[in-house]
């Protein structure tokens, strides 16, 4: 048994968890170890130490809310909260599913909480946000996936902060009928599912979920209301190869995906899959202008590069693109 030294930033600082990996994933215990790698000097980051984080950690508690930056300990973490920018993530921290990739704790689910739309709404209005990300664990457990509560989320927030504008980041309601016709009817301004990764690397990376199920999703949100915009990510360093992302690529515009994310894939326990490379700021290039040549209307491809970073940002970048491409024709 081993002890690890994890940086806390709910407690404030370094903390030891005996076994942490164990802990948070016991389904992966049984797991060979996968050292993790020195990243190269593109992908490090600084430690947080802005005022604004400290004063963004305590609004999250002080509402009782869970982030995914920190639940999936994100590396830009220290940028968005000193921008007052976090990504709130619902019922619950407990996911159904067990990815290879994701930091997320597993196990069973608590109840739903009623009262977590109206806080979430209330963070929204305090922080004064512009643009507001909202996404959640996968719920199996529950017969519509947490369809419904994210339409009350959204539908919290219109009310408390009718000018921020809302991105949703769902799970992809595998066998739950209804659950996207349930969250689009909400009209969210921005729908976004991530495909994660190539479907030849689904079994080992994203045992639980479908690749043409998480596909179909972002078309169908598009056939119920095409004003929404439909967005995705992808990790790469995983091994997939070039001509795989190609692929995806070209099934994303099939479906009419407007606004496409690749990032580098982090490790983030020794229990975790392994990083099979860490691709270079330069590739990352090449992907961002072969995406654009495909004909999306925004691309983000950097090493930091996750589906809420700059998000903010991204949507009013998004909704110029769409008005020149309309102004265009």
């Amino acid at each position: 048994m081993t002890t690890r030294v994890l940086v806390d930033h709910r407690a404030g600082g370094a903390a030891v968890f005996k076994d942490a990996a164990a802990a948070r994933h016991p389904e992966k215990a049984h797991r060979p170890d996968n050292p993790i790698q020195r990243k190269p000097a593109w992908i490090r980051v600084k430690a947080p130490t802005h005022p604004v984080y400290h004063e963004t950690r305590e609004l999250m508690r002080s509402n009782g809310l869970v982030t995914v930056c920190e639940e999936a300990a994100c590396p830009n973490i220290g940028e968005c909260w000193s921008q007052r920018h976090a990504t709130m993530m619902i019922m619950g921290e407990i996911c159904t599913r067990a990815c290879s990739f994701c930091n997320v704790a597993t196990g069973q689910p608590n109840a739903l909480d009623a009262t977590e739309p109206a806080r979430v709404a209330d963070a929204v209005a305090k922080l004064g946000l512009r643009h507001v990300v909202v996404t959640s664990v996968d719920r199996d457990d529950l017969a519509d996936g947490g369809a419904a509560h994210f339409a009350a989320v959204i539908a919290a927030i219109r009310s408390a902060a009718p000018g921020t504008t809302i991105e949703v980041l769902t799970p992809d309601f595998l066998r739950k009928p209804g659950g996207v016709e349930t969250v689009a009817a909400a009209q969210p301004d921005v729908f976004n599912h991530n495909l994660e990764t190539v479907p030849r690397l689904y079994p080992s990376i994203r045992p639980g979920a479908r690749y043409y199920q998480s596909l179909r999703l972002l078309d169908r949100v598009k056939q119920i209301d095409a004003s929404i915009f439909t967005k995705s990510g992808l990790m790469v360093g995983l091994g997939e190869t070039k001509a795989e992302i190609a692929q995806v690529m070209d099934d994303f515009r099939i479906a009419d995906v407007d606004f496409l994310t690749i990032g580098q894939y982090l490790q983030p326990t020794v229990k975790h899959a392994a990083v099979a490379e860490f691709v270079t700021p330069e590739q990352f290039e090449d992907y961002a202008k072969l995406a654009r040549a495909k004909g999306f209307l925004l691309v983000s491809a950097t090493p930091l590069t996750r589906s809420s970073y700059h998000a903010d940002a991204d949507f009013a970048a998004l909704r110029d693109a769409r008005e020149a491409r309309l102004g265009s024709r």
